[in-house]
C-alpha cells in the first residue's frame, strides 16, 4: 500500500476513534438537481458566470483539421463544431456532429457509422415509428461517438425538385415533411441528444445559396416553408434551429428580424437556441437583436466583438443572459448534462444495418408494374444486372450528409471520401438477386456501352437496369434527366427485352423518356447500407412496396413553377445528357429568387394548373389492390371514417391519404395533405379507419392579422391512395 494511502487511512480511523467527524462531502451544486425545470437550472448557472465565460457560450470552433491553423481543444470529438463548456461548473463542451442520414466522418477517427435512407426515402414510408427509428439509430451513434448534438433535422420543402440536397429533406408537402422530421427529431433526443432543425428557411437550392435573396408573401411563406418548420418544431422540440445561408426579403436569414425573433421565437414560442449555418453569421449587433444565439464556427461577429457591444451598452446583457439560457436550457432539456455520452463505444454495426435496411424496405416506391414483379423464381432461367456499379454497391448523397463507407468506397477501395465525389457502399445488389435466384444464371454488365449491355438482355429472360444520380451540398442538379448515357441504356436495354425493369438509385425525381418502353419501376433512392438487401426483397416479393412518393414526378422542366433554378447558367440546347450534379460559382454576384408561386408548388401546382404529372404526389403499387369505402365526415371532430379493404392476393399495408379543398372564397384551386394513416392488411381483409385533419393543413395564413384563420363554409373531403386517386368524397360545413 502506497504511504499517501496509509497515513490516510491511520488519520481517518483516529478521528473516528476520538469522534472527530470526517470531512463533509462536497455539496452538489444546486444548478445539478435534476428535479428542477431547465430553466431554472439554466438561470442558476448563469448566476455564477462572468461575462468571458458568456461569451465563450456563444460561439464555437469547427472544422477542426480541415481548416489550416484552427486550434482544436483537447476534448475536441473530431465533430462538425465545438461550443466549448464550463468545467468548473460541471457543464460540458457541446459536440456536434454532421448527421443528416448518418454520423459524418467517422473513418478519421476509426469509427463506425450506420448510412441510413436518405430522408427523401424515409419520408416515402409515412411511417412515423419508421421516423422514430431513423432518430434513434442517430441518436445511440451520436452516444456512442462521443456527440451531444445532431445537427441533422433538415426539413426545407422540395420547392425545386433539382436541389442538390434535396435527398436531404422530407419532399414537398408541410404537413408529410414536418411531420416525419419531427419524429426523426424525437428519436435523437430520446438518446439524450440535442438535435436540431435546418436550414431556416425558404433555403430551397444550393446554386447560390450564400446570395439569393428569397422574394415572398409573409402568407406564401407560413403557408409553405414555415409550417413545415412549424410543425417539426412543435413535434420534435429540437435544441436549436439552425438558420441559412440565404437571404430573405433582403436580410440574411442568420439576422433576419422577422423570421427569429417575429416568428420563430414570438410566435411560435420556441425556447431553444438560434445556431447559424457554418459561416453564415455577417454582423454582430444586428444579428444578436434580430435572434442569432450562436455564432458558428468563429468568433469574429460573437467573440470579442459581442464582449465589446455589450461592454459600451449598444447590447443589453439581458439578451446576453437569453442567448446563453437558451444554450443551458438545450442542454438541461435533453439530457445532456445528467447523461453524458460515453465517447469511443464501438457502435453496432449489425443492429444498424438492420435498421437500415427495414426503413429502406418501407420507403423504396414501386412505380410501375407490369405483371413483372414480384420475379419468379421458378420461372427465370436467366437474369441480366445492368449498370449503376450493381456488382459492387450502393451509391449515397454527398457534402455533409456524406457518411463514411466501411472499407472505403466500394468502387475504387484506394480512394478516400471526397467532397463532391460520389462514394458507394459495398451492399452489392447483384449478390442478392443471386442469392434470391439461385437456380438462375445471373449476368452483370456494366452499362458502359448500351450496345453490349442490350446484347447481353436480349439473351436474358429478365433484364433488371440500375440507374443511378448523384446528388451533393452546394450545387444542383441542371435538370430533371438521368445524367450521362443511361437514359439511352435503358431505351437500349427495353428495346432488346420487353421485360425489362428500372430500379432508380437517385436523390430528386428525374424525368423517364423510356417509361412506357419498360414493364417495371422502382424508385429505391438512396436506400442506404442495407439497400442491396431491400431492393432484391422488394423485386422477389419477399417484401411486398408500400412506399408512396413524398414528391411529385414532373414529366419534364416545362411543367415545373420554374423552368430552371434561379441563378443557374442556361445550358446549351444541343446538350440533353442531363449533365451531372453541377457545383455552385461561390464567386457569384446576388441575385433574387422569386417565388411568387407562394405556397402553390409540388402537387399544389399540377393541381392548380391542371396539369399531368408523371407520377402524383403519394402515389405507389403493391403487389396487392385495396378499395375504398363508406367514409363519413364527423365535422366536430374533424374526422374522417372509412372502410380499406384488400382485394388481392398478398398481406400488404396501404397508406390512406386524406386531403382537404378549402372553402371557394379562399381562392385556391387545389387540395391540401390534412392527414394520412398507414394501414396494414391481411389478404381478404377490411378495416375500419378514422383520420383526423391536422388544423393548420385547413387554415390560412392572413397577413393583416399575422395570424393563422379558419374559414367558415363548405370544405371539401377527400380521401384514398394517392393525391391523384381520392375515390371517396364528401363535402361538410367546417369551423
Amino acid at each position: 500500500m502506497k504511504l499517501h494511502l496509509i497515513i490516510g487511512v491511520a488519520v481517518f480511523l483516529l478521528a473516528q476513534a476520538v469522534g472527530v467527524p470526517a470531512p463533509a462531502a462536497e455539496q452538489p451544486q444546486p444548478w445539478m438537481n435534476a428535479s428542477l425545470t431547465p430553466d431554472q437550472r439554466a438561470d442558476l448557472v448563469i448566476a455564477q458566470l462572468a461575462l468571458d465565460e458568456k461569451i465563450q457560450l456563444v460561439h464555437g470552433i469547427g472544422w477542426g483539421p480541415l481548416r489550416p491553423g484552427e486550434p482544436v481543444p483537447p476534448d475536441n470529438n473530431g465533430g462538425a463544431g465545438q461550443i466549448l463548456g464550463i468545467a468548473r461548473l460541471g457543464i460540458p463542451s457541446v459536440q456536434q456532429a454532421d448527421s443528416a442520414v448518418g454520423v459524418r466522418s467517422g473513418a478519421e477517427q476509426s469509427r463506425y457509422a450506420t448510412l441510413l435512407p436518405s430522408v427523401l426515402g424515409a419520408a416515402s414510408s409515412w411511417d412515423l415509428a419508421a421516423a422514430h427509428l431513423y432518430g434513434d439509430v442517430l441518436g445511440r451513434e451520436l452516444r456512442a461517438q462521443g456527440y451531444n448534438q445532431s445537427i441533422g433535422g433538415g426539413v426545407n420543402l422540395a420547392r425545386d425538385p433539382r436541389n442538390g440536397r434535396l435527398f436531404e429533406y422530407a419532399g414537398e408537402d408541410p404537413l408529410l415533411a414536418g411531420t416525419m422530421v419531427g419524429h426523426v427529431i424525437r428519436g435523437v433526443q430520446d438518446n439524450h441528444i440535442m438535435s436540431d432543425i435546418k436550414h431556416y428557411a425558404l433555403n430551397d437550392q444550393e446554386t447560390g445559396r450564400a446570395v439569393v435573396d428569397v422574394q415572398i408573401s409573409h402568407k406564401g411563406a407560413r403557408e409553405s416553408d414555415l409550417l413545415a418548420f412549424e410543425l417539426g418544431i412543435r413535434i420534435g422540440q429540437p435544441a436549436s434551429v439552425m438558420c441559412s445561408y440565404n437571404k430573405v426579403l433582403g436580410s440574411w436569414a442568420c439576422e433576419n428580424e422577422w423570421l427569429l425573433n417575429h416568428v420563430l421565437k414570438d410566435a411560435w414560442k420556441f425556447p431553444g437556441f438560434v445556431v447559424s449555418d457554418w459561416d453564415g453569421t455577417h454582423s454582430t449587433d444586428k444579428a444578436v437583436m434580430a435572434g442569432l444565439d450562436v455564432q458558428m464556427p468563429g468568433e469574429e461577429f460573437l467573440g470579442e466583438p459581442l464582449k465589446q457591444a455589450v461592454s459600451a451598452g449598444r447590447i443589453p446583457m439581458r439578451r446576453l443572459d437569453d442567448m446563453v439560457h437558451r444554450v443551458l436550457r438545450s442542454m438541461f432539456s435533453a439530457g445532456v448534462v445528467d447523461h453524458p455520452p460515453t465517447p469511443r463505444r464501438v457502435v453496432d454495426p449489425f443492429k444498424g444495418l438492420e435498421d437500415a435496411q427495414h426503413i429502406a424496405e418501407e420507403s423504396i416506391v414501386l412505380l410501375k408494374n407490369d405483371g413483372i414483379l414480384p420475379l419468379n423464381v421458378a420461372a427465370v432461367r436467366v437474369i441480366a444486372v445492368i449498370g449503376a456499379h450493381a456488382d459492387v454497391g450502393i451509391l449515397s448523397g454527398g457534402g455533409s450528409a456524406q457518411v463514411d463507407a466501411p472499407g472505403g468506397n466500394a468502387i475504387d477501395l484506394t480512394r478516400p471520401t471526397q467532397w463532391g465525389k460520389p462514394v458507394y457502399f459495398p451492399s452489392a445488389p447483384l449478390r442478392y438477386i443471386r442469392e434470391h435466384a439461385r437456380g438462375a444464371q445471373v449476368h452483370f454488365d456494366s452499362g458502359s456501352d448500351p450496345a453490349a449491355a442490350a446484347s447481353l438482355a436480349k439473351a436474358a429472360d429478365i433484364a433488371i437496369v440500375f440507374a443511378d444520380q448523384y446528388m451533393s451540398e452546394a450545387g444542383d442538379a441542371p435538370t430533371l434527366s438521368l445524367p450521362g448515357r443511361q437514359n439511352e441504356l435503358i431505351a437500349a436495354v427495353a428495346a432488346a427485352n420487353s421485360r425489362t425493369v428500372v430500379v432508380l438509385i437517385t436523390g430528386n425525381p428525374v424525368t423517364m423518356p423510356w417509361i412506357d418502353q419498360v414493364a417495371g419501376v422502382m424508385e429505391a433512392w438512396y436506400p442506404g447500407v442495407g439497400g442491396g438487401q431491400a431492393i432484391a426483397n422488394l423485386l422477389f416479393g419477399t417484401i411486398v412496396p408500400s412506399g408512396k412518393l413524398p414528391i411529385t414526378f414532373a414529366k419534364s422542366e416545362a411543367d415545373l413553377p420554374h423552368r430552371q433554378i434561379f441563378g443557374a447558367a442556361p445550358r446549351a440546347a444541343k446538350d440533353d445528357s442531363g449533365g451531372n450534379w453541377l457545383e455552385d460559382n461561390q464567386k457569384r454576384q446576388r441575385f433574387p429568387a422569386d417565388y411568387n408561386e407562394g405556397a402553390r408548388f409540388g402537387y399544389k401546382w399540377f393541381d392548380s394548373e391542371e396539369k399531368q404529372p408523371l407520377f402524383p404526389f403519394g402515389y405507389g403499387l403493391s403487389y396487392t389492390t385495396f378499395t375504398y369505402s363508406d367514409m363519413h365526415v364527423d365535422p366536430k371532430a374533424r374526422t374522417a371514417t372509412f372502410t380499406i379493404a384488400n382485394s388481392g392476393p398478398r398481406s400488404a399495408t396501404e397508406i390512406a391519404q386524406l386531403y382537404v379543398a378549402l372553402p371557394s372564397r379562399s381562392g385556391e384551386r387545389f387540395r391540401r395533405l390534412a392527414g394520412w394513416q398507414r394501414v396494414v392488411l391481411d389478404a381478404g381483409e377490411h378495416k375500419t379507419v378514422a383520420v383526423t385533419m391536422e388544423p393548420l393543413a385547413l387554415a390560412v395564413f392572413d397577413e393583416k392579422k399575422d395570424a393563422w384563420e379558419w374559414l367558415h363554409g363548405r370544405y371539401k373531403v377527400f380521401v384514398g391512395g394517392s393525391s391523384r386517386s381520392l375515390p371517396l368524397q364528401a363535402e361538410v360545413t367546417l369551423y
